[in-house]
């Protein structure tokens, strides 16, 4: 009787520590920066990263990374842009004062995620469980959250890679749904001799973007990318941001899974990771220029989680 206890205790115990080991893995907040924490991996840039990757630049050449952004630029859902030129004061081609001065100026209604975006760590959720703990309830406002605002978000400036798997794949635009694994990863890593830093910014040209304007719907509905392994890997390297051609930065549909955006909710959620989409690598590609220093100074809106930007590839 007392043997079966034993083995009953010890089963029983077994379990329990089991359990317990699950509960601590899949813990992920608070955050390794701390819990009051809100800039997640950025906390990585410093001015010894800034230092490092001001050497990349040999040439003095620049790149602008966005796309250009109107009305017919396909968006996620629900999203959109409108401009409006707006003349005040000056209807029917009336001049103010008595020089005739004039001017335009410009209204635009549109969501912050449209076109080349920085999603900021306050963007993606799990279950309304954001970036360090910070619940949905505490924070989120209809004016905007109070915390992990794109505003809190330093100059993004330090060495950015991008690695082309259109040649890796053979194919000008890489097929909707394809994986990225890490072997691919680091088979692009070698055949353009790189190496990933800590505090890098890891860009992927896959050719998405020369669908736009000719399928639309094509460009929304599946995209090639990163999967769940290759996330994690690259959060290991810590890097800064992840991102590149295409509208979500992830393989699109998931193919292990139904699961709406995981590697989203890993990267920013649970790492503080940033994600860059719609950069435009065409011309670095061409150029092949795989390392380069990476500059970007967001517009400050205070209690968005994302923002239109255009960051620069200086060689």
């Amino acid at each position: 009787m007392k043997a079966h206890i034993l083995l009953a205790a010890t089963l029983l115990f077994g379990i329990h520590q089991a359990t317990y080991a699950q509960a601590e893995q899949d813990k992920w907040y608070p955050s390794a920066y701390g819990e009051k924490d809100e800039i997640g991996a950025a906390n990585l840039l410093n001015n010894e990263t800034v230092l490092q990757a001001i050497k990349l630049v040999k040439k003095g050449k620049t790149f602008p990374l966005a796309v250009p952004v109107d009305k017919h630029l396909p968006a996620y859902r629900h999203r959109s842009f409108h401009l409006y030129n707006i003349q005040p004061g000056e209807q029917g081609g009336k001049t103010l004062g008595p020089n005739k001065f004039s001017l335009n100026d410009e209204l635009v209604t549109a969501w912050t995620g449209v076109g080349t975006q920085l999603n900021g760590i306050g963007h993606i959720g799990i279950d309304n469980v954001y970036y360090n703990g910070n619940k949905a309830v505490d924070f989120v406002t209809v004016e905007g959250v109070k915390k992990l605002g794109i505003e809190k978000v330093p100059p993004i400036v330090t060495r950015g890679i991008v690695l082309d798997m259109t040649a890796y794949y053979n194919k000008p635009i890489v097929p909707g749904g394809t994986e990225f694994t890490v072997a691919d990863i680091q088979a692009v890593l070698k055949k353009q001799q790189l190496t990933i830093r800590k505090g890098d910014v890891v860009l992927f040209n896959t050719g998405w973007l020369e669908l736009i304007g000719k399928d639309n719907e094509q460009f929304l509905e599946v995209e090639p990318g990163i999967g769940m392994e290759a996330a994690k890997w690259l959060a290991d390297q810590g890097i800064v941001a992840f991102g590149g051609d295409t509208w979500a930065s992830e393989v699109y549909p998931n193919p292990s899974s139904k699961e709406e955006f995981p590697i989203n909710q890993f990267m920013l959620a649970k790492k503080g990771i940033y994600n860059l989409e719609l950069i435009d690598t065409r011309a670095l590609v061409k150029e092949k220029a795989w390392e380069f220093l990476f500059v970007l100074g967001q517009p400050l809106y205070i209690g968005s989680t994302q923002v239109n930007i255009n960051p620069v590839a200086i060689l």
